[in-house]
């Protein structure tokens, strides 16, 4: 019955330039004042948004991969976000999950948003992830994957309790993405974490930031707003529990088999 200490960076990004954006990000995690489980970064993190994947690519054994293991063993933390990785001839927007000891798990975006032409450039992902961490199960997915609610899905298969998104989510589209990560908490009985970046990318696209973490009865326990800076919030193990218990929706819902397209 752990309790999972959360950080979140809201940041603005340098637009293709992965040499800054870890420098601004290492002093962010500088500030850090308290021990943290979990921290998590916005989606393609080092880059932005971006279609450009064959000149701004990293492999699995790149200078990313290899910053992301040293934060998470300076900080006995999971660090976990998306980057542009080429693997195979291939390229994806990656989610890696890096643990203090190296070690790392991979989740690939599973729906590319076709408006950008990402489904292009980039390879989608095949199956979901959950990890198990200090207790908790958690389910990392990216950006445009929270306008799916089958794949975001909580099943007694395969159960979780913080579902976390990353993100580069438009201003454009704010309401929805208040809207869609507020459902998705309460639709699955478990805690939300939305991250997304702020500022605009070098298409002049505007992000407004509204990273939050949420419960599972869709109250808001943070809203970064507009702010840059780190957020951090611990969950009460028994605090999701008891409410489970007293509002088991879970034990109703309908059992499917998940199956990537």
């Amino acid at each position: 019955m752990s309790d999972l200490t959360v950080s979140f960076v809201q940041t603005k990004l340098h637009w293709h330039d992965a040499i800054a954006n870890r420098a601004t990000l290492d002093i962010a995690l500088a500030r850090l004042a308290t021990p943290t489980d979990l921290i998590v970064l916005p989606e393609m993190f080092t880059t932005g948004f971006s279609m450009e994947a064959p000149d701004l690519a990293e492999p699995m054994d790149g200078p990313t991969v290899a910053w992301m293991r040293a934060h998470a063993a300076a900080h006995n933390a999971v660090v976990t976000g998306s980057v542009i990785i080429q693997e195979d001839g291939a390229y994806f927007n990656r989610l890696l999950w890096v643990r203090p000891d190296g070690s790392l798990s991979t989740y690939d975006k599973r729906h590319l948003f076709t408006l950008a032409g990402e489904q292009h450039v980039y390879t989608p992902g095949r199956t979901r992830l959950v990890e198990e961490w200090r207790g908790w199960r958690i389910c990392p997915l990216v950006c445009y994957d929270l306008r799916f609610p089958v794949w975001s899905r909580n099943q007694p298969t395969e159960p979780y309790d913080l579902l976390l998104y990353v993100a580069n989510w438009p201003a454009v589209r704010r309401m929805a993405w208040m809207t869609l990560l507020r459902a998705r908490a309460i639709e699955n009985v478990a805690c939300a974490l939305g991250v997304n970046r702020i500022g605009h990318d070098g298409l002049n696209h505007e992000y407004a930031g509204d990273s939050a973490l949420i419960d599972a009865r869709g109250n808001y326990l943070v809203e970064a707003n507009e702010q840059a800076g780190v957020f951090t919030h611990t969950l009460r193990r028994n605090e999701l529990e008891d409410f489970r218990t007293k509002f088991a929706a879970l034990n109703d819902g309908d059992a499917f088999e998940l199956r990537g397209r």
